[in-house]
């Protein structure tokens, strides 16, 4: 997505009325402003608002005053005014300066239940200052990003939605409000406020966890290790090695357990054969069935059914 791209998102202002709200990570904004300045000589003079906003310029140059500090604004500039800040911008007249701008309160999520009686059970715990919120909450941060992320793909994104809405756009607009707002965090965010160190699952326990749904995925069917094996993409041998050492049994070990369990479900439905159960279960025929049936559970399947699943000594 590039920066022409956001000036040609002129239907951005169209979000007003269809995107209001959203929640992220436990705070809640309301946007009250959106909207783009064409490439051609304007400035608004010296104002504050009791809310964020942000701008992202697309084209030509600027400037942008905060304070007493002046910035100089560029096509990729994305710069901000938090709640409070005196501020003007002023587009150059010999290369007119084109933005997007955005703006939104910000504030943590009370999710205190209200009493009957009008008192309120304990609020949750305020967000964390830190981390990539505080690029909105720290007062002392910066008011020009040193990074852009994919503002300009979500307001690309939210202008097209918004161009033509259709069954489930409130959904999507939620989502990009949500992506917006934190994008936009992060964009003001100091850089040891956003490290991290990623949260990741096994890998082998996730490709174990990929084959088992595909067992229990097909019951009824054919299945060979090589089946297994070829929907995460690994040898027949790789496969078998990491399933063996996550579960501590083979793939084939666990197809006919993980049979013989539905089968057991399945027999307490009267409705349906014991050659129905077999079938659906992976088996062509009763007597392997049942035989592996007895195998397991001690009982064949007509004793299973007769005794509602359950043993009596």
């Amino acid at each position: 997505m590039t920066l022409s791209d956001v000036g040609d998102a002129d239907r951005f202002v169209d979000l007003a009325g269809l995107l209001e709200s959203c929640e992220v990570d436990g705070f809640h904004a309301d946007f009250l402003s959106w909207g783009h300045y064409q490439p051609e000589y304007w400035r608004n003079y010296w104002h504050t608002h009791s809310f964020h906003e942000v701008c992202l310029a697309y084209s030509g140059e600027g400037r942008f005053n905060n304070g007493s500090v002046q910035y100089d604004v560029l096509p990729g500039s994305v710069f901000l005014a938090r709640p409070g800040d005196v501020h003007e911008i002023e587009s150059s007249r010999t290369a007119p300066l084109g933005i997007a701008f955005w703006g939104f309160t910000f504030r943590p999520v009370d999710s205190g239940a209200r009493r009957p009686d009008g008192d309120r059970h304990a609020p949750s715990a305020r967000p964390d200052a830190s981390g990539w919120s505080s690029g909105l909450t720290r007062p002392d941060g910066p008011v020009m990003a040193a990074r852009t992320g994919s503002l300009p793909s979500l307001i690309t994104a939210l202008a097209t939605e918004a161009a033509a809405p259709v069954s489930g756009y409130s959904t999507v607009l939620s989502g990009l409000g949500a992506a917006l707002v934190l994008e936009t965090a992060r964009a003001f965010a100091l850089d040891e406020d956003l490290a991290v160190e990623p949260v990741r699952r096994d890998r082998g326990l996730l490709v174990v966890e990929a084959m088992q749904r595909h067992l229990r995925d097909n019951l009824s069917r054919p299945i060979t290790v090589r089946d297994v094996a070829a929907v995460v993409h690994l040898s027949e041998r790789h496969a078998e090695r990491v399933f063996t050492q996550q579960t501590g049994a083979s793939i084939m070990s666990t197809l006919r357990r993980l049979r013989l369990e539905l089968a057991a479900q399945l027999l307490l439905d009267h409705s349906l054969s014991v050659t129905a159960v077999a079938r659906a279960c992976g088996y062509s025929d009763v007597r392997p069935f049942s035989t592996a049936f007895k195998r397991h559970y001690g009982r064949t399947p007509g004793d299973h059914r007769r005794t509602g699943g359950t043993e009596f000594l």
